[in-house]
């Protein structure tokens, strides 16, 4: 599914850029503190990282969009509940939890001034790696995909970008069972240079 939803995306963004105004690829760089919505995780925010590609495909002055593929670690610990909810499957030792995510936001970008830049749209987050040793029975915790909602300003300096996101999981990422929905949610700081 995910070579398919990156071929699909490579495929609209090059018929786009044929149709824009101005096209620009660009690397993106920044932290993420991120969060699980649920009983079962701390609700703290924690330190993690973002690094990836970016286009700009600027179909006017003031409207285009963004493809974005980076590559996020999540950083994870869970909590009391976690225990309690998932005591016959779960030996009670790992705290920490590392998600590895290809993430592929598409974001609308409004321009009212050369120097800001608006965004919002769509990420569709695939999992790469995770930690293995969560459940005793080594059980998947954790689904494959995560969607969620991007919103964001941006601030421009020629080639120069620096960004600020919120994304909130639209989907529960818990692949155990029903008992706990556990959703996203990611701060984003970031900086780019457009090539």
């Amino acid at each position: 599914m995910s070579i398919r939803l990156f071929f699909a995306t490579l495929m609209i963004s090059s018929s786009l850029i044929s149709s824009a105004q101005g096209f620009h690829l660009g690397v993106r760089a920044g932290a993420d503190m991120v969060r699980i919505d649920s009983k079962s995780f701390n609700e703290e925010f924690k330190f993690g990282y973002h690094a990836g590609l970016a286009a700009e495909i600027m179909f006017s002055k003031h409207f285009g969009i963004e493809p974005n593929l980076l590559f996020n670690q999540s950083n994870l610990q869970t909590g009391n509940s976690f225990d309690t909810l998932y005591k016959s499957i779960n030996p009670g030792t790992v705290k920490n939890v590392k998600l590895n995510y290809l993430s592929i936001p598409i974001l609308l970008d409004i321009r009212p001034f050369p120097f800001l830049t608006l965004q919002a749209g769509p990420q569709f987050g695939i999992l790469m790696s995770k930690q293995q040793n969560l459940l005793q029975d080594g059980k998947s915790a954790f689904t494959n995909g995560n969607l969620a909602m991007v919103g964001g300003v941006q601030l421009n300096f020629l080639n120069f970008r620096v960004y600020g996101r919120y994304s909130v999981g639209l989907n529960s990422i818990n692949d155990i069972d029903n008992r706990d929905s556990w959703k996203s949610q990611t701060a984003q700081l970031g900086v780019g240079i457009n090539l």
